[in-house]
């Protein structure tokens, strides 16, 4: 049966100490997200949804079109992958959210994000 919505998002997160101040509540994270559509047409990223929580139950969400400037139209079997990042009042924090999505027949669809955590280097074992 072919899939006709089947996005893969792959995470891989990095913590800038240079650009961090924890003296002034200041934690930078960097993200790299790689989308991959692995159905069976070709679907276009149109806007992003983040809920960013960081350690003391502190929310932010973050909404807007495309993500770093793009809205990529990946055709089956492609990938897109882009750097971008998040800053924390706290040395941990998680990410979560959603890609709102449309297909070749324009039925808009959603590729949620799952949970990722962004943590400072020995805060966590």
């Amino acid at each position: 049966m072919n899939v006709p919505h089947k996005i893969r998002i792959d995470v891989e997160t990095s913590y800038l100490g240079d650009q961090s101040d924890p003296r002034e509540q200041r934690y930078v994270f960097a993200y790299t997200i790689t989308i991959r559509n692995e159905g069976g047409q070709p679907a276009t990223l149109l806007r992003r949804h983040w809920i960013i929580t960081d350690a003391n139950g502190g929310v932010k969400e973050v909404r807007g079109d495309g993500v770093v400037g793009e809205q990529p139209r990946l055709e089956p079997g492609q990938g897109f992958r882009y750097s971008s990042g998040a800053v924390l009042e706290t040395p941990v924090g998680t990410m979560q959210g959603t890609y709102q999505m449309i297909d070749a027949a324009g039925e808009p669809f959603e590729a949620p994000v799952p949970m990722f955590r962004l943590a400072m280097p020995g805060i966590l074992q």
